[in-house]
């Protein structure tokens, strides 16, 4: 099983990731995990990662494919791998596909977690965290019993500012504007394999795993 997972912010794909790595023991490769395990480790990627890093600017694609060529290189990605937060648009996904046919590891499937927008919007913008102990609650989905101080430790909770709807709003449209035509890409492949992101999260893994035909 190999497959990169699509889906927008607040969609659920790190949840179901986590499932997927459980049950079956394939390692879920994140470029936001690669990247600070290599500026910690001192890398000579990671070097050069951290000195754009400092100023400010994003990493370049050339480096972010060379973590993931030398993540992909490792015994356990040999029996599969979950591709998760790159390829990240088109033209990263066209560079990734030759990677990874010149390491005869090409992607088996594209697996996108599809969420209505309103919804998107009460998972991301409903979020409270704890200033005491980091407990994570929603004011939709999953309210602390005690409205506005945490359950577990009656410490103050607070909306961060990048869970404000005008934050929310632009990443969901940088989302659209270049992360959703890779849909098209992959369709146009053939790979792509759509689930309903909505329900209990044991309901929406059930879904992935008839999805990607696993027992």
């Amino acid at each position: 099983m190999r497959i990169v997972l699509l889906g927008a912010p607040g969609a659920g794909k790190g949840t179901q990731a986590k499932k997927l790595v459980d049950k079956y023991g394939i390692p879920q490769i994140s470029t936001g995990d690669l990247l600070r395990a290599a500026v910690s480790a001192g890398t000579p990627l990671g070097k050069e990662a951290k000195s754009y890093m400092d100023q400010g600017q994003l990493v370049p694609d050339s480096v972010v494919l060379g973590m993931v060529e030398e993540r992909m290189k490792q015994d356990d990605v040999k029996k599969g791998y979950i591709l998760d937060g790159f390829p990240r648009n088109t033209s990263q996904a066209e560079v990734l596909d030759k990677m990874l046919a010149s390491l005869n590891m090409s992607l088996d499937a594209a697996l996108s977690v599809d969420v209505p927008f309103e919804d998107l919007m009460k998972r991301l913008t409903g979020r409270r965290t704890c200033k005491a102990c980091g407990q994570m609650y929603n004011v939709y989905f999953s309210p602390s019993s005690k409205g506005d101080a945490c359950d577990k430790c009656g410490g103050a909770l607070f909306h961060r500012d990048d869970d404000k709807e005008e934050t929310i709003k632009k990443r969901l449209d940088v989302y659209t504007a270049s992360t959703a035509p890779l849909l098209d890409y992959y369709k146009g492949k053939g790979i792509v394999k759509s689930i309903a992101g909505t329900g209990s999260i044991d309901d929406i893994f059930a879904q992935v795993c008839a999805a990607l035909n696993l027992k």
